[in-house]
This record gives C-alpha cells, sequence and structure tokens, in this order.
C-alpha cells in the first residue's frame, strides 16, 4: 500500500473513545482489523490523483465520486454508491482586511463508508473546530458510529454557516442606518451595499442545499443514522433551514434598502430640478424682454477697452464660482 504524499489526519474512535490519533496511513488496515468495533476519520489535504488512487483502492470508492472529489467547485450534493456514500460541502468564514469584508470557502469532499469518514480538503481549513465538537460528545460515538462523525462534521459546517450568515447581518445594520440617511447615501456607501449582496449570493450557493443534503443523509436504505443520532440530525437540518431563512431575509432587507436609496436620491433630484426650473423662469422673463426690445443698457466701460476686459473677467469669476459650488454640492 503506497501511503498519499499529502498531509493526513487519522483517528481512531472505539466505544466513545479516542484509542489512536496521527498513526501512519500505512497502518490503518492493521488498526481497524485490531479493533474490529472502531471508525476511522481520514483527512486528505489536497491530494493528488495518485493519492486518492491509492485510497480508493483500499477502501473501494467508485470511480465517479473520486473524480468529483478531485474536482473543483462542485456543487453541494450528496450520493450513494454501492459500497460508501459521498458528499460535498462547503465549509465558509469571512474575513475583513484593509476595512474590507472578504467571504473565504473551504470545499470538502466526503467518503462514508461502514467503518471510515474520509475528508478530502482542497483548501486550507481548521479542523479543530471539527475534533472538538466529535470530543465534546464522544459519547454518542459508541452508538453511532461512522454516523457520530458525519453528524459532527455537518453540525461543524451548519454551525459556521450560521455564524457568517449573523456576521452580515449585523454588518449590514451599519449598511442600513447609512443608506436611510437623509438625501441618499454616498457612493462609497451604496458599492458597499452591493458588496453585501454579492457576499449573500456567494453564501446562498454554498448553504441553499445543506437542508436537502442533511435530510438525504437521514434516509433509512443508508443505514447511516440510527434512532439516538437521528435527533442530532434534525436539530442540524433545522440550523441549516434557519440559516437558508435568514440568508433569503438578508438578501430581501439589502434589495430594499437599495430600492429606497434610489428613491430617496429620485426625491432629491426631482427637487433639485424643480428649483433650478424655478429659477431658470424667473431669469427667463427680463431676458425675454430686453431681448424682444433690443436693449442695450450702457455700463461702466461702456464702448472701452476695458470695459471688455471687465465684463470678460466677471463671467469668468462668476462661472467659476458657480462650477465649484455645484461640484462641492455632488451636482457635476
Amino acid at each position: 500500500m503506497t501511503a498519499p504524499s499529502c498531509p493526513t489526519a487519522t483517528r481512531l474512535y472505539e466505544n466513545g473513545k479516542v484509542i489512536a490519533t496521527d498513526f501512519g496511513y500505512d497502518e490503518i488496515a492493521g488498526q481497524l482489523d485490531e479493533h474490529p468495533g472502531a471508525v476511522l476519520w481520514l483527512d486528505l489535504f489536497d491530494p493528488d490523483g495518485d493519492d486518492l488512487a491509492s485510497v480508493a483502492k483500499q477502501f473501494d470508492l467508485h470511480p465517479l465520486a473520486v473524480e468529483d472529489a478531485m474536482t473543483d467547485h462542485e456543487r453541494p450534493k450528496l450520493d450513494r454508491y454501492p459500497h460508501h456514500v459521498f458528499l460535498n460541502v462547503y465549509a465558509v468564514d469571512l474575513a475583513t482586511k484593509d476595512s474590507e469584508t472578504r467571504f473565504g470557502k473551504t470545499e470538502i469532499s466526503v467518503f462514508v463508508t461502514n467503518r471510515a469518514l474520509i475528508t478530502v480538503r482542497k483548501s486550507p481549513s481548521d479542523t479543530q473546530r471539527l475534533i472538538d465538537r466529535w470530543d465534546s460528545d464522544a459519547d454518542l460515538c459508541s452508538a453511532g458510529g461512522v454516523g457520530f462523525l458525519l453528524w459532527g462534521l455537518l453540525d461543524v459546517v451548519v454551525d459556521g454557516q450560521y455564524a457568517v450568515t449573523q456576521r452580515l447581518d449585523a454588518g449590514m445594520d451599519m449598511v442600513e442606518d447609512a443608506l436611510l440617511e437623509e438625501g441618499g447615501a454616498p457612493r462609497v456607501v451604496r458599492m458597499k451595499a452591493v458588496k453585501e449582496r454579492k457576499l449573500l449570493a456567494a453564501l446562498r450557493r454554498a448553504v441553499s442545499p445543506m437542508p436537502e443534503l442533511v435530510a438525504q443523509s437521514m434516509r433509512s436504505d443508508l443505514a447511516l443514522v440510527d434512532d439516538k443520532l437521528r435527533p442530532y440530525f434534525r436539530d442540524v437540518e433545522d440550523h441549516a433551514q434557519h440559516t437558508v431563512d435568514e440568508i433569503e431575509h438578508l438578501r430581501d432587507r439589502i434589495d430594499s434598502l437599495l430600492e429606497a436609496d434610489n428613491s430617496e436620491q429620485s426625491n432629491v433630484l426631482n427637487n433639485t430640478t424643480r428649483k433650478l426650473a424655478a429659477w431658470a423662469a424667473i431669469v427667463a422673463v427680463p431676458t425675454a424682454v430686453t431681448g424682444y426690445f433690443g436693449q442695450n443698457v450702457p455700463y461702466p466701460g461702456y464702448d472701452q477697452w476695458w470695459g471688455f476686459l471687465v465684463s470678460s473677467a466677471t463671467i469668468v469669476v462668476v462661472s467659476l464660482l458657480l462650477y465649484l459650488y455645484l461640484k462641492r454640492r455632488g451636482w457635476l
């Protein structure tokens, strides 16, 4: 048996206890034979084709599932094969750098066999939360077997998705206050709202299939979830559905805020247009009268060369001051 060249993590559970950790890949078969009631977690980080080929041969993994695990950006799903179940899920997080919120996600492919949970991570992620979840509820392992490991994985993924949704909700409160200011929000605020909407769209693609995926994992024909674990899986399903509902609510909220801001800016534009039209009407009266009668009234410097310079300078200065004023008001 050829050991995978990629970094791996291994843990062996038996009767609710961890009996071995971080043992080599070449020791897996011996550990499983020595402990017939134990279940294994094998984690592979960014494996190549040869790595997965050796794992597929040992655990009888289907070639189509192996191909999906090697392909990036697969949709979240659950597929059943003759000797195992294959899942694809996304762990998500948010990071703030230079006042900019960035969305990150880690694609995790999962093979669930009778005695092993094999995870394939395609980008770096923190597996300690997953280990802590298993260790904090290890008593479920004694009855749940590999289904217990699957529950812990799904629970951590869904909790992470819900935490990101809550952070976006909190951030949207500040965006909402700025968007609802009188006179319309500045462009930088509107762009931040648009970025929030893009983040929600990316998050929705990763989260929306999760309730159905968790529900499929509880199917009786898969024999992954027993009566003791079923309430825990239903709890994960409920959290996943709640996360989806929150995302839909946030999408509606940000769309409503952007529409309200557009309406406010339209109202401001209408008021400004009405004022300009009123002043134009006032100025038009003397302009029309003097133009109709052809009135050219002598002014200081009339018919003098310096009078032309004064009038030209007055036009330039007044026009410049008017330009600066309109520019400051954001009209130009």
